[in-house]
């Protein structure tokens, strides 16, 4: 039997090849936009991570005609009022790098003790077929943002994100070692079991 595609809605490099990892020896024919000849993305709207995961979701799998995943993620800092949240990707203006994006968020939060500089990522991961919304969920980490990059794993805040459990950044520990803690890596472990149990019947 052939196996399912299943199509991740991202654009993000990083994100994308985490996703993959993620979705790791599963029978399903994981691709990419690019994979299918989509271009673009579509805009980010929603009021909620969720809203947006749904929003893409439904959205690349109206494009491809097939089962779609999307996540929706993002960094909430407590000096900043929950910001970047929503905005995490478009943090730091047109045009900035996960360096640049990292270099503002520090400058903001310079001189604040490590009491003040509580943080958290949130992943909302929705999967759509046909038009109807087959899975979704939502997870976060809670940790604090370091007062300089460290590490040279992950990608976007990860080398700023320090988890104290660990007593180290993001992007200072494996790639299995994050999952097993990470926003995206619990809300993905509950795709997992969601995928195991699916059948793709036609509608």
């Amino acid at each position: 039997m052939p196996e399912t595609p299943l199509l991740l809605g991202s654009s993000n490099p990083g994100k994308l090849r985490e996703m993959r990892e993620l979705l790791a020896g599963m029978t399903y024919r994981v691709v990419a936009p690019g994979d299918v000849g989509l271009r673009g993305a579509p805009a980010e709207t929603g009021a909620t991570f969720m809203e947006n995961a749904v929003l893409k979701a439904r959205h690349y799998a109206s494009e491809s005609g097939l089962l779609a995943v999307a996540d929706d993620s993002g960094l909430s800092v407590d000096a900043l009022g929950g910001g970047p949240g929503l905005y995490s990707s478009r943090f730091g203006g047109e045009g900035a790098t996960d360096d640049d994006r990292n270099r503002v968020l520090l400058e903001r939060l310079k001189d604040l003790p490590p009491e003040r500089r509580g943080a958290r990522f949130t992943s909302a991961v929705a999967a759509v077929r046909d038009g109807r919304v087959l899975f979704q969920a939502e997870e976060s980490v809670e940790g604090r943002i370091a007062e300089e990059p460290r590490g040279p794993n992950g990608f976007g805040y990860d080398p700023i994100f320090f988890y104290p459990p660990f007593g180290k950044t993001f992007g200072e520990v494996s790639g299995p070692e994050k999952d097993r803690v990470s926003h995206r890596g619990k809300s993905f472990a509950r795709l997992r079991e969601f995928l195991r149990s699916w059948r793709d019947v036609p509608s």
